[in-house]
């Protein structure tokens, strides 16, 4: 049977954006499955062997907004296929021009403001799940999970929800004395799970296809300083159709 890897994550500034409010960043009071999920993956991710399943989030410090100002491009990096012909030079490179004074207002860079967390600090519990084939290596799995997470490996820095907002990590590990969390309670209502479909295994490198979003949200809320996250096959995790963008 999977065990929990937990995880205690913290840092300094934090933002975990509501996509009702995607123009004017506003956070989310609590880290999103999402955005977990993607710490978890900067240090150790093998989408084609697995996934990472979270199963709870303690909040271990009361959430706290600032308001920040932020300049930020209106054009997107193209999808990973593209940068890779660019990598390997069978394509011309079009860099993205923070002040490129364009003819139209599509591009270049805006300020806007942020409604983020700071001092944020959370103790993360999530547990590898193979794809079906694969069950065998989870113990090996593990192991390299602990060994890296142990060590502070990570394939990239993590952050917490904007990549200018590092997270910092350390493993918690069986049997050590934890803190209990603060007596929080919220009813966050309607949050953000994730926006890719958990059901398939990944790919190193998606084609444009795969690449499509596909949204799930749940109903989230927060008792004695711990959201208890569903499993994605679960009814409480509500799922759309993946559609191309407009």
């Amino acid at each position: 049977m999977p065990q929990d890897q937990i995880l205690k994550v913290w840092g300094e500034l934090a933002c975990f954006t509501r996509p009702e409010l995607k123009v004017e960043r506003f956070s989310y009071p609590v880290i999103t499955p999402s955005a977990a999920r993607g710490i978890y993956d900067a240090i150790y991710c093998q989408p084609a062997e697995f996934r990472w399943q979270l199963t709870r989030i303690e909040v271990l410090a009361y959430p706290r907004y600032i308001a920040l100002r932020r300049n930020e491009v209106k054009d997107k990096a193209p999808s990973s296929m593209i940068i890779l012909r660019w990598m390997e030079g069978k394509e011309e490179v079009k860099p993205i021009f923070a002040d490129d004074n364009p003819p139209d207002d599509t591009k270049g860079r805006t300020q806007r403001q942020t409604m983020a967390l700071k001092n944020v600090c959370y103790r993360l519990h999530a547990y590898i799940r193979p794809w079906p084939g694969l069950e065998a290596r989870l113990p090996a799995l593990e192991a390299q999970f602990r060994r890296r997470a142990s060590q502070g490996k990570c394939i990239y820095q993590p952050y917490l929800g904007c990549r200018e907002f590092p997270a910092y990590f350390e493993l918690v590990e069986p049997g050590a004395q934890m803190e209990t969390p603060p007596p929080i309670d919220l009813d966050i209502g309607l949050m953000l799970y994730d926006v890719f479909d958990l059901s398939r295994p990944g790919k190193p490198l998606d084609t444009a296809n795969d690449e499509l979003p596909s949204i799930s949200l749940f109903r989230a809320e927060v008792r004695n300083g711990t959201v208890t996250v569903p499993d994605y096959e679960s009814d409480a995790v509500l799922k759309g159709r993946r559609v191309a963008n407009a």
